[in-house]
């Protein structure tokens, strides 16, 4: 027997006639500098798909507005909330009622060893430098790795490591 979803969901009838949607936004995605057009793209559409909101941090390799972005994002980009940043600490003072992770390779704690809580805020670095040294070390316990068993890469495609964090954070939020 199936149960009543929670209060915090409802099913969804998309056109594929399944899904889960969020009644309201349950976590936050920063992107500082980020560089890479298309991965912005696919952030856009898994923030639309979650349920997340995205905040973009300090300067872009890119125009938001770019054609790649758009594409990567298909016909989401009107779905987004985006907020926009000129500095870290701008971003960090937008956040005053909720945590706030950082992830990065250089971090000690894995991103599974952290139970999230709906209104969290998760930060990720530009794809060719990561987050700041400063920033990872501020942050302490709350800067978090997704580990890489084969030790073969120094880091993850940045819209593959935010899926993979985003997706943790609410399997954990709704028990899925």
């Amino acid at each position: 027997m199936l149960s009543e979803p929670r209060p915090e969901e409802r099913l969804a009838n998309r056109s594929s006639g399944r899904g889960l949607a969020l009644r309201a936004i349950m976590f936050h995605i920063a992107l500082l500098e980020p560089e890479i057009p298309p991965n912005t793209g696919n952030i856009i559409r898994l923030c639309v798909a979650a349920g997340a909101e995205l905040h973009i941090i300090g300067r872009t390799g890119f125009p938001l507005g770019q054609r790649t972005v758009r594409r990567a994002a298909v016909d989401y980009w009107d779905e987004i909330t985006l907020h926009r940043y000129a500095t870290l600490e701008e971003f960090e003072a937008s956040r005053n009622a909720g945590r706030i992770f950082c992830y990065s390779a250089h971090a000690v704690t894995r991103y599974t060893d952290i139970s999230y809580q709906a209104g969290d805020s998760f930060l990720f670095g530009c794809e060719s430098k990561g987050l700041p040294a400063s920033v990872v070390a501020r942050y302490g316990c709350r800067a978090l790795y997704i580990p890489m068993p084969s030790g073969k890469v120094r880091s993850l495609n940045l819209a593959n490591a935010v899926s993979i964090v985003l997706y943790e954070a609410l399997r954990q939020v709704h028990g899925w």
